[in-house]
Formats: structure tokens, sequence, C-alpha cells
């Protein structure tokens, strides 16, 4: 003690103490570090806008349509085993044991605290996700039926009718317009696909009754999956666990009217019901894949997307299995083929464009705001650095 009294007493005291603050102030600035580094990780992986960054940063637009090519296709060859090989006849019932799959995998992520953290219920009403929900369940149940009343052509030509119906219904409900080169490039793609396809139109009243009824849902449900997640702060999988539950309750509604009887006199033994299981998994897939693409893209290009696989099923089988499709199915192809590729090279190019005034409009805006970061859950405060009357406001962007 008199040794270390004699050195805060004596000449090296100043120093002695001085050595003291600079150890505190340094410990202080490792903590705050620590703290700040905490609340960016918090931030991150424990708020809706962090999971919303996360998404963007590693599944973009191009990311997002592969993954959605390959588990689409995957699903058509589980699909056919499952109604072909196993016999299961009730496509409304699969797609129930889809959704509930879905619903029971995303419940195990959300025990784990891997399931990303939904926005505030204040962003979006109740009634656009009861919306989603509700017209999901009734554009996979009217595509079952129409494809079962109609002709393969006729459900292709239905299909193709949801471009124009997407176009029109985006323009009403958000006032988004489409580039006139667009425009051309989409229906040289709809001519190539029908001419591709479409090889045999046999009319049947109620079927295109179904039809006709079943282009709007398709078309509202693509809009909704992606207006939703490019105007708020919702990921792919935030979107499908508050929406399944409401798609589960209208297909149980809906199989009764839509499934012929036998269900449960169906076999369920292990093969058949692993069969059944493997096209879960891939339903599973195929709805956060193409819920990840529209939210990447847009109504527009997911529909392409759709296109672009119908003509690559039917090209594989013409090179693969040698099948004939006519030279005027193949000539179709090709041109739907071309046109694919220009709408790809547009969108690109708009995209580029956005990019490049995005930057300015940030750094203009990085001027203005400096942003506290989130910890231990604490609603962020925006505090414009030149305005001091409005340093006590604060964003209710917390969730």
């Amino acid at each position: 003690m008199g040794v270390w009294d004699s050195i805060l007493r004596g000449g090296g005291g100043g120093g002695g103490r001085r050595f003291i603050k600079r150890k505190d102030s340094d410990a202080g600035e490792a903590g705050r570090a620590l703290e700040e580094l905490r609340g960016s990780l918090y931030n991150e992986f424990h708020t809706s806008e962090g999971a919303k960054r996360q998404q963007q940063r590693f599944c973009g637009p191009s990311v997002a349509l592969t993954f959605n090519f390959f588990v689409a296709v995957g699903i058509i060859m589980a699909n056919k085993m499952v109604m072909g090989a196993v016999g299961f006849n009730f496509p409304v019932a699969l797609s129930l044991i889809h959704y509930i799959a879905a619903w029971v995998l995303m419940a195990v992520l959300k025990a784990f605290y891997l399931l990303p953290i939904a926005p505030p219920s204040k962003s979006t009403p109740f009634s656009s996700l009861f919306a989603l929900g509700a017209v999901m369940s009734f554009s996979t149940g009217l595509a079952n039926i129409s494809l079962k009343h109609n002709s393969v052509g006729f459900y292709q030509m239905a299909k193709i009718a949801v471009t124009p119906t997407i176009v029109a219904a985006e323009f009403i409900l958000f006032k988004k317009k489409v580039s006139l080169r667009k425009v051309i490039t989409l229906a040289v793609v709809s001519c190539g696909v029908a001419v591709a396809t479409v090889t045999d139109l046999e009319f049947n009243l109620f079927g295109a009754c179904v039809a006709v009824a079943w282009i709007i849902p398709s078309a509202v449900n693509k809009i909704l999956w992606s207006n939703l997640q490019q105007s708020g702060n919702w990921t792919a999988l935030a979107l499908m666990w508050k929406t399944t539950p409401i798609t589960v309750f209208f297909f149980l509604v809906l199989m009764p009217l839509l499934d012929p009887p036998g269900l449960l006199s169906f076999n369920w033994n292990i093969q058949n019901s692993s069969a059944i299981m493997i096209s879960a998994l891939f339903g599973f897939l195929l709805q956060w894949s193409g819920a990840l693409a529209l939210g990447a893209t847009s109504a527009l290009a997911h529909v392409v997307l759709g296109q672009f696989k119908t003509i690559v099923i039917m090209l594989s089988s013409y090179l693969v299995f040698n099948s004939d499709p006519g030279f005027t199915s193949l000539c179709g192809a090709i041109i739907a083929l071309g046109g694919m590729s220009v709408y790809t090279y547009l969108g690109l190019k708009e995209s580029a464009s956005g990019g490049k005034r995005a930057p300015s409009t940030s750094r203009q805006n990085s001027h203005l705001l400096k942003s506290k970061v989130i910890v231990d859950g604490e609603k962020p405060e925006t505090r414009p650095i030149d305005s001091k009357w409005q340093q006590t406001s604060q964003a209710q962007n917390a969730p």
C-alpha cells in the first residue's frame, strides 16, 4: 500500500490517475463496441427487417428463379409417381397434405428459432393475409378441376390468359404500367407457348367456366405474394407461416366437394405413404421457392418462368425420350424461348438502370438520417442530424 500511495501522491500521481482513466476509457469503448455488435446481430437475425435483408442478400432473382425451376421439375416427377404408380387420385387432398407438411416443417423451424420474424401486425392488415390464404386454395383447387374437366390444350390456354390478367390487375390496383417493349415480348411469348403446347381444344361448358374462374385467383395470388414481400418487410417463410393455416382451412372445405370419394379406403402402406411424403416435401420446397421468386422479381416474371418450364419439359421429352411434338410445336417453342430471352434482357436492363439511380438516393438519405441499432428489442430511433427539434422522434419499425 505504501508504494501504491506514494505513486498516487507523488510526482507520478497524475500519470497514475491518467493511466487508470485511460484503462476505464478503453474498457468503456470495448463495452460499447460489444453492445453495438450485439445489437447489429440482433437486428440481422431477430427482426423482420434483418431477415428481409438476409433473404435479399443470399437469394437474389437468379437464385430464386433457378431454385423454383428445379423444384417445379422435381414435383412434376414426384406427383406423376404418386398419381400414377401409387394411384393416389385425390389432387385436392394431395395439395392439403402438401400444405400441412409445410406447416409442420415451419413449426419445427420456429421451435428452433430458425423461422424469420414476421413484421408487426399493424403493418399488414389481417384482411390481406386472409385474402392471400384464400386465393391460394382457390387457385390450386380450381386448377385441379380445370385440368380434370378440360383438355390439356384448353388448360394451357387458360394459363396463357393469366399473363394479360396480371398486367390489367396490377394497373387497376397499383397503377403499375408495363413498357410497350415488354408488352410486345409477352405477346410473342404467349403466342409461341400457345403454338407449342395447344394441340387440342376440346370445349366443355363446365370446364370452360372453371378455367375462366381460375384465371383471376391465379393472377391475384401471384400479385399478392409479390406485393406483400416487396412493399413490407415480409420474408417468404414468414408470410407462408401466417397464410398456410388459412389455406389449409379452405382446402378442408373444398376437399369433400372437389375430390372423388374413397380417400379413407386408400391403401396407406409404408411404400405409398413414403411416396406421398416425398411429394409433400417437394410441395413445401415449391411453395417456398415460388414465394422467393415472387418476392425477388414480379408476378409477370414468375408467369414467364412457368411458361419456360413448360417449353423446357416439352423439348426435354423430344430430345431425351424421342417424343414427336411436331414441327409446328417445335417452331412455337423456339419462338417462345426467343421471346423469353428478350424479356429477361429487358428486365435486367431495367434493374441495372434502377440500381444506378438507387445509390445516389441512398447517399443523400445517409447524410440526413442516423439510425440507432436495436438492443434487447428496443424500438430504433431515427435521428436527423441537421434538425435538433426532430431528435426525439422514433421510427415505428421495430417488431
